[in-house]
């Protein structure tokens, strides 16, 4: 009984992990394709502030 709740407990370890490398993917991915649209919102906002 003991052996199984070890393992049910890596196996859900393990699928955390996997979800939170899936995000990490979907975050990376998302960023490099919308990253220098993001930079110029930012950098339209700050030259908006400043003048």
């Amino acid at each position: 009984m003991l052996l199984k709740n070890r393992s049910e407990l890596g196996q859900g370890l393990v699928e955390y992990a996997l979800l939170i490398l899936l995000v990490a993917v979907v975050v990376v991915v998302a960023l490099s394709l919308l990253g220098v649209d993001i930079a110029n919102v930012f950098n339209s906002m700050e030259s908006t502030l400043t003048s």
